[in-house]
């Protein structure tokens, strides 16, 4: 899986619209299309954003062409996200010539940079919302509607759309992102988010319990809590008189049902602390799994990176994940490529993996973003061909790695969380375990939402495969 740093990215969901509300039996006179590209941060967004139309009487629909108002919830990490919504958006200028009154917007991480050249040189949109702005949006549709350009990219300190509930329009209905904290306060050199979503601001600790609490008593049985770096929560509730860190809220969240199981992502090396992990040892249900971006082994290239870690400084945390979780999962993210990047500094990434052996890793070939620390100070000068050649090494070392992670679980049982019908087979379910591992296994009676206990019989490089064991 070919995958960028920071923001987890699912590839078989980008450019995913969201669907109608099921059983929603309103009849809507206007009807919105949003397509979502980037992080899971940005799908949570269009969720609000369909929260907020939907009180204005706009219905979703999956079928552009009988929409009134097409939004892109665009992404400003990779280049290839950024060259898909302009295609996207080409393809729309069309119908709006055929059509009068249809509106096209871009939201998110892309307005701010490219709300010029969308909007005045190119002619392509209506409107331009950034990621603080979603409840300016019934207002500036208003706008646009009466043929003006309507724009709103201001950046927040204070927005978190704590008081929205986000409309769960693609759900399985067993797993929901929550998100607790928005913008980010780390100036790592090759990272576009501190400038796109504003500095770090978290979210009121009542509303996520609210917010969670809610979700487990509509029939979810899993949260992930959600931030650019979730351990840097930190949240004063001055009517409370307490003030609540992100170990405090993990604890409270999990606290709401045994049966709810509570995931988080993403951690920065440097914030994640001890409290955290022995709040995750105390309670069955937060799972044993820490996504844990390390970039690069490199010390060099880490302080170019401004990481603020040593690869020394990364290992004894993994030693100390280990050490109070042992057999806890762990994910990265890996950055081939890199400003003056040498054989020597790639050396140190793939020793820092044999290290680590992660059972997942989001690894990609570094490029260029405008507006990055990295762009303003360092030459982008690794060839193309290089950082191809690192990022296949780096790639083939980590299916080595995930076969074997995978091949040590055959013969264990693991509790197993069923979350819907395989992909390969409609005779199989499929879940995931603790450590966030796929596992499939035969239909039975089981149904979507119950816990299994799973023995693993074999597996594949990305899947463990088993049999229920009744009664365990």
């Amino acid at each position: 899986m070919l995958e960028i740093a920071d923001k987890v990215h699912d590839e078989s969901r980008q450019g995913e619209a969201i669907a109608p509300l099921q059983g929603d039996t309103r009849t809507y006179l206007k009807k919105f299309y949003i397509e979502s590209y980037g992080c899971q941060m940005n799908f949570n967004d269009s969720e609000i954003v369909a929260s907020i139309l939907n009180k204005e009487g706009f219905g979703a629909t999956r079928n552009a062409e009988e929409a009134d108002l097409v939004l892109l919830n665009t992404c400003s990490i990779r280049e290839k996200a950024e060259q898909t919504v302009r295609k996207r958006l080409t393809e729309f200028k069309k119908t709006k010539r055929d059509r009068p009154g249809f509106l096209v917007g871009v939201l998110g991480c892309m307005a701010e940079r490219l709300k010029a050249k969308f909007l005045e040189e190119e002619k392509l949109v209506d409107l331009v919302v950034g990621p603080d702005a979603y409840r300016s949006l019934p207002a500036l549709i208003e706008e646009a509607e009466t043929g003006q350009k309507a724009i709103n990219v201001l950046l927040s300190r204070e927005e978190t759309y704590g008081d929205i509930s986000p409309v769960r329009l693609n759900s399985n209905g067993v797993t929901a992102f929550v998100s607790i904290m928005r913008g980010c306060n780390n100036m790592c050199a090759f990272c576009v988010v501190p400038f796109t979503r504003g500095r770090e601001r978290s979210r009121d600790p009542r509303s996520i319990l609210e917010e969670a609490a809610d979700l487990f008593e509509r029939g979810y049985r899993e949260v992930t809590l959600l931030g650019q770096n979730v351990d840097s929560y930190y949240f004063v509730d001055e009517a409370a008189g307490e003030t609540v860190t992100f170990a405090m809220l993990l604890e409270k969240v999990a606290a709401i049902s045994p049966l709810l199981r509570v995931r988080f992502s993403t951690s920065h090396p440097k914030d994640i602390t001890d409290e955290v992990l022995f709040a995750i040892a105390r309670h069955e249900n937060i799972c044993n799994y820490i996504h844990l971006p390390v970039q690069s082994g490199s010390n060099r290239i880490l302080q170019l990176m401004n990481r603020t870690y040593t690869r020394e400084w990364y290992m004894k945390k993994v030693d100390r994940i280990r050490e109070i979780l042992p057999g806890c999962g762990l994910s990265t993210d890996v950055i081939t490529g890199f400003c003056t990047e040498t054989e020597e500094d790639h050396a140190d990434t793939l020793a820092i993996m044999e290290y680590a052996h992660y059972d997942l890793a989001y690894m990609f070939a570094y490029s260029e973003r405008p507006g990055t620390l990295a762009a303003r100070r360092y030459q982008d000068d690794v060839p193309e061909a290089v950082k191809k050649r690192r990022l296949a090494e780096v790639v083939a070392l980590h299916r080595r790695h995930t076969l074997e992670s995978m091949q040590q679980d055959v013969g264990k049982t693991f509790k197993v969380l069923i979350e819907g019908t395989s992909k390969r087979s409609e005779n199989d379910l499929f879940g995931r375990n603790d450590q966030n591992k796929v596992v499939v296994f035969p239909r039975g009676n089981y149904q979507k939402g119950e816990y299994v206990m799973v023995k693993v019989e074999d597996c594949t490089a990305g899947t463990l495969l088993g049999n229920v064991v009744e009664g365990h």
